[in-house]
């Protein structure tokens, strides 16, 4: 199983300045991925609670602070060689798809070819409500963004004209540096969302849950990708770990060993909400790497 971690994006480490030092040093002790997540704005009334979350405390305290994903990913692929780039997930139906595939192209351009685009359609409706988005057909939305960005990469001239956005025909100049683009992940946790996967993705970005839950959701993408006429076997998982406060290598090490334990491709840490620094996340990282692969 591969295994990531998350690069200093948001709370206390957000920080600009260690952006690049994060990664070098992660690639050198054995991280195959690194990860960042999307947030537009924190509300000081949210419309919605993040899952798990009561209205005295809607969401983690650190989403109050949070740099862009695409720059941090940016920074992340000049100051490394190796590991992969990932996403969990960029909220696509924030974004003007042929903006977006500028912006994805010129980063898979940037890294060599070792971007993999993770896509969600996010909870927050306040968000939504901030870019100018219709949280109601965000389902649609991302389908709608999947089409288009499909096209653009395996396309020399594209046009496109649907129900949200027109895209006169036009030269594609701007090639990935992937085949067909890099691999797009998708994100959720509802049984549309896995279907959508098994659909159209080549896999899923999850995260740890409950026993049986992730399988019970892995089994319906599955089942989707049979009834589209694709191998179920070749769909990836990607499963995010949120550690929290205080929690020791040991404990993360057993989740991830967890996690390994389901047939998981991939398994990437967050531990912005577990210590105050890039510099104590990559010392406890390191550590659960040395432990899951010692």
């Amino acid at each position: 199983m591969e295994i990531g971690i998350a690069l200093p994006q948001y709370g206390t480490h957000a920080r600009a300045d260690r952006i690049a030092g994060f990664a070098r040093d992660a690639e050198e002790a054995g991280f195959d991925s690194f990860w960042v997540g999307d947030r537009v704005l924190t509300p000081v009334a949210p419309s919605d609670l993040y899952p798990g979350h009561t209205p005295e405390n809607p969401y983690p305290h650190q989403y109050k602070t949070f740099l862009d994903p695409l720059t941090v990913l940016t920074v992340a692929a000049g100051a490394t060689s190796r590991a992969r780039l990932g996403m969990s997930t960029l909220n696509g139906p924030w974004y003007p798809p042929a903006l977006l595939a500028r912006s994805l192209t010129s980063l898979d351009q940037v890294s060599g070819g070792r971007l993999d685009v993770g896509l969600g359609i996010g909870w927050l409706r306040d968000e939504y409500t901030a870019v100018g988005a219709d949280f109601r057909k965000r389902g649609a939305l991302l389908d709608e963004l999947l089409d288009v960005l499909h096209g653009i990469w395996t396309q020399e001239e594209f046009g496109h004209r649907g129900p949200h956005w027109t895209i006169p025909l036009a030269h594609v100049g701007l090639r990935p540096v992937q085949p067909a683009g890099p691999p797009v992940y998708l994100g959720g946790f509802s049984p549309a969302a896995l279907r959508r996967v098994g659909r159209r993705a080549t896999g899923w970005v999850g995260a740890v849950l409950p026993p049986g839950a992730a399988e019970g959701l892995w089994d319906v993408a599955r089942r989707a990708a049979e009834e589209a006429g694709r191998d179920p076997e070749a769909l990836c998982r990607r499963i995010r770990c949120n550690p929290g406060p205080g929690a020791t290598a040991d404990a993360i090490a057993a989740l991830l060993e967890g996690v390994r334990a389901t047939g998981a491709d991939g398994c990437f840490v967050d531990l912005q909400q577990s210590v105050d620094s890039p510099d104590e996340a990559l010392e406890l990282g390191a550590k659960v790497l040395g432990l899951l692969r010692g």
